[in-house]
């Protein structure tokens, strides 16, 4: 009307789901209505405030006469959704991921809605609790993630994973005490898919749990067919996924990779982080439990980068620690990371769980 800008801003709520979970849907209902009134709050008479679906919000922000002005509302926004949402006597906190489009760079409805949609998945990805206006370059890497999904739901049925396998050595004698399996995708046609950008993919969609399931399938195949060239047996671990943990199927995967291989339980060890071990610990400690009552080993991965609950250490069956690898890169020479690895030693020694250090490279880490 008077040759202005018009902004449509997308926005998600962080961690709602864990909320809805954890209260209940009418704490949640209560959770979005409270969110729309601080969001109407924040735009004038002639804005519009709308509710799409499930915990995500648009707005479209009309007569605008500089794209600053859209950075002004959203920086509102963030601020207004930092005081605590009371529900029912549980004061809980939110924030909101927002994308933000503009007219008339952006054109048609389709491409507002598209683009500030991209914008907000780029700010979700950065951690949250921020705005990011939408770019060329980010819908060139939304088009490279929507191909690199499509490719990744056929990696496993056209036999495209590998696994390699990281010693793990007892460093008073040398001798190796187990491997770690680690994934990898030789993708056809893009080479090396780096682990840090399929992993995190494949655990959004639910993809992880089935490539879980050949992960481990592949590494008892692999340990078992060491031992039948003659070599020592030797323990080899894998990677749990929070979502593969979580799944219902757990035990069964690893009684049938167990039962598929013939290798003894003992020969098995599941890695699950830290922060996963902290979520739900009822149902972790029943999990935990029946999968050490078969015999297989259990450890904790990146420990002391998580929050931590040290009585977790007493109450689950825990055979091993392994020290994140950003504390170990930094020994001898950063004092502090010296004192929290011999900390974490000391403190696991104690409790008769032993410690693995991750990511050795040097003469002088493994001296220290």
């Amino acid at each position: 009307r008077h040759d202005r800008l018009a902004g449509v801003m997308l926005l998600d709520l962080d961690r709602f789901k864990a909320i809805n979970d954890s209260l209940g849907h009418l704490a949640g209902d209560q959770l979005i209505r409270a969110v729309a009134g601080r969001l109407s709050s924040c735009v004038r008479d002639g804005d519009t405030v709308a509710r799409l679906g499930g915990d995500e919000f648009t707005l479209l922000l009309v007569d605008l006469r500089i794209v600053e002005h859209a950075s002004v509302v959203a920086e509102k926004i963030v601020s207004v959704m930092r005081g605590p949402f009371n529900l029912d006597g549980h004061e809980v906190f939110i924030t909101p991921s927002i994308g933000i489009a503009l007219f008339p760079f952006d054109e048609t409805v389709a491409d507002l809605l598209k683009h500030a949609d991209a914008a907000m998945y780029q700010a979700k990805e950065q951690g949250g609790n921020a705005y990011r206006f939408y770019t060329f370059e980010m819908n060139a890497a939304n088009v490279r993630r929507l191909s690199l999904e499509s490719d990744l739901r056929k990696a496993l049925e056209r036999d495209e994973f590998e696994l390699y396998y990281q010693p793990q050595l007892d460093l008073a004698t040398g001798r190796l005490l187990g491997v770690e399996a680690l994934l990898r995708w030789r993708h056809p046609e893009r080479g090396m898919v780096n682990p840090g950008e399929f992993i995190p993919l494949a655990e959004e969609t639910g993809l992880i749990v089935p490539i879980g399931e050949w992960v481990l399938a592949a590494a008892c195949a692999q340990c078992r067919a060491w031992q039948l060239r003659g070599l020592p047996p030797v323990r080899v671990a894998v990677n749990l996924s929070g979502r593969q943990f979580r799944s219902n199927g757990l035990v069964k995967t690893v009684v049938d990779a167990l039962e598929a291989s013939g290798i003894a339980p003992s020969l098995l060890e599941l890695e699950i982080t830290e922060s996963v071990v902290m979520q739900d610990t009822p149902h972790t400690l029943r999990l935990l439990q029946e999968l050490g009552g078969m015999g297989v080993r259990l450890a904790v991965d990146d420990f002391g980068t998580g929050y931590s609950s040290l009585a977790y250490l007493k109450r689950f069956p825990i055979d091993l620690l392994k020290i994140d690898g950003s504390f170990v890169a930094g020994v001898p020479g950063d004092p502090d990371d010296a004192a929290i690895v011999i900390a974490i030693i000391a403190m696991a020694h104690s409790l008769g769980i032993q410690v693995l250090a991750e990511g050795v490279e040097t003469r002088v880490q493994s001296e220290f």
